[in-house]
């Protein structure tokens, strides 16, 4: 097992959300009556085992929850595929069972940082306060684009679908570190753990439904998320990986003054050094600067 040493043992249980079974897990208290529940949304191919080390990193014992999305890490696989419409109507749920009525604290990295700020635009009332992580959208497609995705698309419908698999626990840390030099040995060996198990035939398969590597037969329409963001009421915390290889890919959409112009009131910071992983490479940083943002916008808005 992973030489990672944790300061807060997760619990781990299921919700029942739109017929799917999702897992959960929470660290610290029980959110107290009135109190802000905080969701750690993660990232595609991801599970929500990887915010441990920014739970570990707050100062404050905080009522975290962190889901594993539809057909990732250890929750229910959806017999007709994915939407990404889906993870947004999994979190009006989720916030449903969790939140109780209250507006939650949400905390997105890549993907999920992309289904909270689209949900936050869309559901402002519900929304007490936004980090985004390296959730910043895609790059403008154009509808020439359009036959070929969708002739893509037929194709593997055909085709058998597998996730790869690994000899050892090793050799998939090796293969994390090679992707994401900056996260360390321990920290590759805790994600290698997190991210798959070991099998029957006595390989180490990754956990999750090898659909979400199909490619989506709708084009990603930036104007389409554009128009969600500027709905967006909730202070936004936006951190981005200053040596993160994503963001220059979206060209001038991807500039300060581009977010600015779309939401205003939006709190740009940058990690120095780190990647697209920011919360695993620097989560003490990236903690500071979260609680730093969470104690400027205390209150609660009510939810009529």
């Amino acid at each position: 097992m992973s030489g990672y040493h944790k300061r807060r043992e997760p619990r781990h249980g299921t919700v029942r959300v739109r017929g799917l079974d999702l897992h959960v897990r929470r660290w610290g208290p029980e959110p107290a009556t009135g109190e802000v529940p905080v969701l750690l949304l993660h990232g595609w191919l991801d599970t929500g085992d990887t915010f441990q080390f920014l739970a570990d990193a707050f100062e404050a014992d905080l009522p975290l929850i962190a889901p594993d999305w539809r057909g990732f890490g250890r929750s229910a696989w959806a017999p007709d595929g994915y939407w990404f419409a889906d993870y947004l109507a999994d979190l009006d749920a989720l916030l449903d069972e969790l939140a109780r009525g209250r507006p939650a604290r949400l905390i997105g990295h890549s993907m999920g940082g992309n289904v909270a700020s689209l949900y936050a635009g869309l559901r402002p009332a519900r929304v007490h306060s936004l980090v985004n992580l390296e959730g910043f959208g895609l790059p403008r497609t154009a509808p020439e684009q359009a036959p070929a995705r969708l002739r893509q698309w037929l194709d593997q419908l055909k085709a058998p679908v597998a996730l790869k698999t690994y000899d050892s626990f090793d050799q998939l840390a090796a293969a994390i570190r090679f992707r994401y030099p900056r996260v360390g040995e321990v920290k590759a060996d805790f994600i290698a753990h997190a991210w798959a198990g070991l099998a029957a035939d006595g390989r180490v398969h990754l956990h999750g439904d090898a659909r979400h590597r199909w490619v989506n037969p709708v084009l990603y329409k930036r104007e389409d998320a554009e128009a969600c963001w500027r709905g967006i009421e909730a202070p936004l915390l936006m951190l981005l990986g200053q040596k993160s290889e994503y963001l220059d890919r979206l060209g001038a959409d991807g500039t300060d003054a581009a977010f600015r112009a779309l939401i205003p009131h939006i709190d740009i910071q940058r990690i120095e050094g780190a990647g697209h992983m920011l919360h695993i490479e620097q989560p003490e940083k990236v903690a500071r600067l979260i609680e730093d943002f969470w104690r400027r916008f205390p209150g609660i808005k009510a939810i009529g």
